[in-house]
């Protein structure tokens, strides 16, 4: 605990972990910091924070995985593709403050011809700050679901599949 009352901020960043984090069967592992842009005037992150540290851990997860969204946008697919998040379920249980370093966690839970199930969350140290149920989808120029493919179901696998 800090003098104030508050748990002390975990600041310590691991070093053998990349920019784009790690990845582990079934997953990815990200580190990031709070930045006093993340912050609110109350000195706690900002609710809406949390969906871009979410969004950071899906795009490394997807970028160490191969998938590239600079090359779903060139159609390096047969056609241009988008990654889109069709569903998101949030539960908030503490808040991050200033200087904070955060592991966002990226798992897949279940994954399908046209969608992914993936279950994120947000840690400080061993504290769980934030959960998230995600579910998304990659789709055509025309807004409609595309099959992944093939050796994209490979590369998300849970690890229980994996």
């Amino acid at each position: 605990m800090s003098d104030r009352g508050k748990p002390a901020a975990t600041t310590e960043v691991n070093p053998s972990v990349g920019l784009a984090g790690t990845l582990f069967s079934g997953g990815h592992r990200l580190q990031a910091r709070v930045y006093f842009a993340d912050t609110d005037f109350s000195g706690v992150v900002y609710h809406g924070r949390y969906l871009e540290f979410f969004e950071r851990g899906r795009s490394d997860y997807l970028r160490l995985s191969g998938v590239h969204h600079t090359q779903l946008a060139a159609g390096e697919h047969g056609e241009a593709l988008t990654w889109v998040v069709t569903r998101m379920e949030i539960d908030w249980r503490s808040p991050a403050r200033i200087d904070d370093v955060l592991t966002i966690e990226t798992r897949t839970e279940a994954i399908s011809g046209a969608r992914i199930r993936m279950a994120q969350e947000i840690r400080r140290g061993d504290q769980v700050l934030v959960q998230a149920k995600v579910q998304a989808a990659v789709i055509g120029p025309d807004g409609r679901p595309r099959r992944f493919p093939r050796h994209w179901l490979e590369a998300f696998a849970p690890a229980e599949l994996s």
